[in-house]
């Protein structure tokens, strides 16, 4: 009997400090369960603009994509997909986790004889990855391929807009994949591309719930 009652009280203990422990969770300072719009903007790293001139390659825009700033950005709506935003000094990493889903925009990269485009961009903020669809003069090479890796560590705090109804994720770091630079590099016969090539410094704005 003694034994039994010592059991019971353990377990009550045990199920004590486990329901303090949840309740002691970190909460997200933002939560948006259904992104309903607004856009991910890369601002182009002047070195890859470059490179992009050293191949001949033309960059163009697919889909609801466009350019800014006389095409020194470009712009992808965000179409679906769901955020958590945790303080970025609590124990909670990554701190910023869910999906965003940019169905139907892209980039495309045309050398005159090869055009291929990279669309339906995803992005996983635990992953710290950008994967796609890759498309080679209309045949699909991919149908979701890691394109490009985020480097958070330049990431700035959350910034809320209330006026204009968004949240804004500013300054993460956007490099090509090693898997997108093998296959751009097969594509259009070239060495020159290398995975951690920065792309840009990419700007999330997101819709918040009404």
């Amino acid at each position: 009997m003694l034994k039994q009652r010592i059991g019971a009280l353990s377990l009550i203990a045990a199920v004590s400090v486990g329901l303090v422990a949840c309740g002691d969770d970190p909460k997200p300072e933002a939560k948006i369960d259904k992104l309903t719009g607004q856009d991910t903007q890369v601002a182009f790293d002047k070195g890859f603009v470059k490179a992009l001139g050293s191949l001949k390659l033309t960059p163009g825009t697919v889909g609801d994509a466009s350019f800014k700033q006389g095409g020194a950005a470009a712009s992808f709506p965000i179409t679906s997909g769901n955020v958590k935003y945790f303080d970025p000094k609590s124990d909670v990493r990554p701190y910023v986790q869910g999906n965003i889903v940019h169905k139907g925009s892209g980039l495309s990269l045309d050398s005159g004889k090869t055009k291929v485009e990279l669309t339906d961009f995803v992005i996983d903020p635990g992953t710290s990855e950008l994967t796609g669809k890759v498309t080679a003069n209309g045949k699909v090479a991919a149908k979701s391929a890691l394109l490009f890796t985020l480097d958070g560590s330049t990431l700035k705090p959350l910034k809320t807009e209330k006026k204009k109804g968004t949240a804004v994720l500013d300054g993460t770091t956007v490099e090509l994949s090693k898997d997108a630079a093998g296959l751009l590099n097969k594509t259009f016969d070239t060495k020159a591309l290398k995975g951690g090539f920065k792309i840009g410094i990419s700007t999330i704005t997101v819709k918040l719930p009404k």
